[in-house]
């Protein structure tokens, strides 16, 4: 059971959800694809016995580090719970350590979405959720956002 469902109250249902975008995968993708790339070009123009293991080595660093981002990235993305509910907003990530915040929906004025070139095109932005008296963290790189700020300000 999700964390939203574990917590809605009685007569509370969820308008939207939302989660991490896909593009947190970029670093990591990169970095490996990378680090295959120079593997190859390091086996096809360089005589097997003459392969120097110490060129080899940032390559397989690199890739260790794509590797690790990637897993990073997949748990950030897995732990993450982005809702808006007929009652209240809710942002949830974290799964040892656990961060919860959530704002009540009369208690919203204001809701900003951030969003680059590369953001418009792949669907993906930052959200500023501005409350009376405090705001919630900035949402960064969810999915939909323009959809996000529509369902909390349809009321």
């Amino acid at each position: 059971m999700s964390y939203l469902q574990h917590i809605l109250q009685p007569g509370e249902t969820v308008k939207f959800a939302t989660r991490l975008h896909w593009s947190v995968y970029w670093p990591g993708l990169l970095a490996v694809t990378l680090a295959g790339l120079g593997c190859v070009v390091a086996l096809v123009t360089v005589d097997m016995d003459r392969i120097n293991p110490v060129l080899l080595s940032p390559l397989g660093l690199l890739f260790a580090w794509g590797a690790f981002s990637l897993t990073v990235a997949w748990v950030r993305r897995w732990t993450t719970e982005i809702a808006v509910t007929n009652r209240r907003i809710i942002f949830k990530h974290g799964f040892f350590r656990r961060h919860t915040i959530e704002m009540n929906m009369d208690k919203v004025e204001s809701v900003d979405v951030d969003q680059s070139v590369a953001g418009r095109l792949f669907g993906y932005g930052d959200i500023l959720v501005r409350g009376t008296g405090a705001s919630l963290e900035p949402l960064r790189r969810i999915a939909q956002p323009i959809e996000f700020r529509n369902h909390v300000t349809a009321g």
